[in-house]
């Protein structure tokens, strides 16, 4: 047995184990100090010298970059320790933008908050005067370096979690900026819109972009009808932002509550995620009955689809046909709507998505899913931070409002649905019909444990009845790298390659509710989705009644000509409308 090993915080005795640094030991003892550039999941950096502490013969330490030693003595809240963190605020406030009242992250801002924590009423130094112009070309991001504090979150969680270096830091001294590569924008570099540099940025240096305003005025256009769709994993999210915790399902009362902003009709992503299934797994068997191109890349990612694009278009053959369900529940509504409401028409729909990443913003706008009239078969699509504004806007008591079902069709779902949201809920979710499709047999036990959890790599062997099939299951680019490299040199021995881009799947997608210093929240929505699973009527797709009854009507069966044209998609070499960073 080995000994307790312990350190002292404000002549508190607090044990440790294999925290990596004193931040997360004085943050386990229900402490904190405060922290820019301090993320679990990212590297130590040390950038913003906020969480300094005083170490007994030491002096002042980052905390964040320390490691815990046996019987050291540290004191958190020293007169001088909250010296240095009103002169750094200050100091980062003589460089900012200060547009606080406008700005998309007010009331999220972590400089924001810190300033009031501390009292700051004036700044000491000269305010800057000159000023960049902001970086609004990108589909899914807006950059604005005059709010950026230089913490550096933002170019380790590109590179750290996509494998990519879209942003560095340029320049230096008093210059010194963070920026795409020869100060280009993010919409003429390789980034993949995946959005995981605003969910770790403190300000409002990268946010979202938002189409909040363009939703309103849809829904107060008295011609047009406004139906909506949401993702899998913003049920699990949605609520953390009207005081729910984290994983609680909210599916009933997000209905309730978007009916209330104004949507005419609320549809459900997860019944568009069965019909991924059906699609998507016939096309495998097909593949694996026929010696088509394997292993299968799943598509339901758009963050990995254009990593594909830009990086390994030579692969693009592995990647599934098949559409999103962002994707596929666009074109069912266009196509099938007004053939069941008869108030709706072609020209006053307006179609809107709810979606926990980012990269779904640009996936709409993709030429593929243009109509032959100039629009697109999404017209907006909103993140989870977006719709929550919208609600507290309209006066929604989120907490109070009566749950409320879907509409139908297209509103029921499976757990295999539902699963979406998180690594490996795909594979898992195809793998039920595929089994049943290659066998012919009942598959009793749906829940296949090793394809589940937050885990960057998980790889499963399965027997189809005396078929073997194995499986990997990766999220993050930077894993999905390692996959193609396997595959390209003939090391790779499975069949089915799940790939997602955020850390952990869609529960922590760019557009969730932020949640950069409780690593723990992506395993609490996971969790939200699986119980969603356990407590459904069905828990596999070929089960869900309004699939079966979409295809009986409309789409004939999996992979039928019909169903080609409206469900699936092409992809392309998008090298030449970009540049390439060097070793990304």
């Amino acid at each position: 047995m080995t000994n307790k090993k312990t350190l002292f915080i404000d002549g508190k005795e607090v044990e440790f184990t294999d925290e990596p640094n004193l931040l997360e030991v004085i943050r386990k003892a229900g402490m904190n100090v405060p922290t820019f550039c301090y993320r679990p999941d990212l590297t130590s950096f040390g950038a913003c010298r906020m969480c300094v502490v005083e170490v007994e013969g030491r002096g002042i330490q980052s905390s964040c970059t320390m490691p815990p030693e046996n019987g050291i003595k540290i004191h958190l809240n020293t007169e001088k320790t909250r010296r240095i963190r009103k002169t750094v605020l200050e100091l980062l406030l003589a460089n900012h933008n200060k547009e606080c009242l406008t700005c998309d992250k007010s009331g999220n801002c972590e400089l924001q908050k810190y300033c009031e924590e501390y009292g700051i009423k004036r700044i000491r130094y000269a305010e800057k005067d000159e000023f960049h112009t902001v970086d609004d070309n990108s589909d899914a991001l807006v950059r604005d370096a005059d709010k950026c504090i230089l913490c550096g979150a933002c170019v380790r969680a590109c590179e750290e979690h996509q494998g990519l270096r879209v942003l560095g830091f340029a320049n230096r001294g008093s210059n010194t900026l963070v920026q795409p590569m020869a100060g280009k924008s993010l919409s003429d570099s390789e980034c993949v819109n995946c959005g995981q540099c605003a969910a770790v940025c403190p300000t409002g240096a990268i946010t979202i972009k938002s189409q909040v305003d363009k939703v309103w005025d849809a829904i107060n256009n008295p011609e047009k009808k406004v139906v909506v769709q949401f993702a899998p994993s913003v049920r699990v999210a949605v609520g953390e932002l009207f005081g729910f915790e984290p994983g609680e399902n909210s599916t009933d009362k997000l209905n309730a509550a978007l009916r209330a902003v104004g949507f005419d009709l609320v549809f459900d992503t997860n019944f568009s995620a069965d019909l991924t299934i059906m699609e998507e797994a016939n096309e495998f068997v097909s593949r694996l009955q026929n010696g088509g191109k394997l292993p299968l890349f799943t598509s339901c990612c758009p963050g990995w689809v254009r990593f594909l694009e830009l990086k390994h278009p030579d692969m693009l053959e592995h990647l599934s046909s098949c559409k999103s369900p962002q994707g596929m529940m666009g074109a069912i509504i266009r196509e099938y709507l007004p053939k069941y409401y008869e108030d709706i028409t072609g020209e006053n729909l307006v179609s809107v998505s709810i979606m926990p990443c980012t990269a779904k913003k640009a996936e709409a706008l993709r030429e593929e899913f243009k109509r032959p009239d100039g629009s697109y078969e999404i017209d907006y699509v909103l993140t989870t931070q977006e719709i929550c504004k919208m609600i507290k806007s309209a006066g929604v008591d989120f907490k109070r409002i009566k749950g409320e079902p879907a509409n139908s069709p297209f509103g029921k779902y499976t757990g295999a649905g539902t699963i979406f949201g998180v690594s490996g809920g795909v594979a898992e979710a195809a793998v039920r019909t595929a089994y049943e499709v290659v066998t012919g047999e009942e598959l009793k036990n749906v829940v296949i444990d090793d394809m589940r959890g937050t885990k960057r790599v998980k790889t499963v062997e399965l027997d189809l009845k005396g078929k073997k099939l194995k499986v990997k299951i990766v999220n993050t680019l930077k894993e999905a790298e390692k996959c193609i490299r396997e595959i390209k040199s003939g090391e790779a021995d499975y069949q089915i390659l799940e790939v997602m881009a955020c850390p952990g799947g869609c529960i922590n997608g760019g557009g969730q509710p932020i949640s950069c210093d409780d690593s723990s929240i992506k395993e609490k929505r996971a969790g939200g989705l699986y119980q969603d699973d356990e407590k459904g009527q069905w828990r596999k797709s070929h089960e869900n009644p309004e699939i079966k009854d979409l295809y009986d009507k409309h789409l004939e069966k999996p992979n039928s000509h019909k169903a080609h044209e409206l469900l699936h998609t092409t992809y392309s070499d998008k090298r030449k409308n970009c540049y390439i960073s060097v070793g990304g």
